[in-house]
């Protein structure tokens, strides 16, 4: 799973095998550590609902996402899921869960559970 943050965007793209974990059983979570503490990041099925949203507690964000959304997300084309998410009167955090593409450049990392990438180039 990575996380991206951006100003007021926080996105996660999950790789094949973490979005069938995610139907399945309903819940992902990874870390970052530092020396003083660690960072959560997670995803997790809600029952209600029909836009993501997110919060950030202690040291854990957590993007919830309505399982009617998800449900069959592991086996249809659907690349993923956005909302805005109101913050303040004034401020919305955009929120985007989707699939995590092979990238078509010459990347090192391993990118055997990504899905295919339907573009020529990232």
């Amino acid at each position: 799973m990575k996380i991206r943050l951006k100003e007021n965007s926080l996105r996660f793209r999950l790789l094949k095998s973490e979005v069938d974990k995610l139907v399945t059983e309903g819940y992902l979570e990874e870390q970052t550590s530092f020396i003083n503490n660690t960072l959560i990041y997670a995803v997790q099925s809600v029952e209600a609902g029909d836009q993501l949203s997110a919060n950030f507690i202690g040291n854990k964000i957590i993007m919830h996402v309505p399982k009617i959304l998800i449900k069959d997300w592991a086996v249809n084309s659907v690349v993923g899921f956005n909302a805005k998410m109101p913050v303040t009167a004034t401020i919305n955090l955009s929120l985007l869960l989707e699939k995590d593409f092979v990238c078509n450049d010459e990347s090192l990392e391993d990118q055997s559970d990504n899905y295919i990438n339907p573009d020529k180039s990232c």
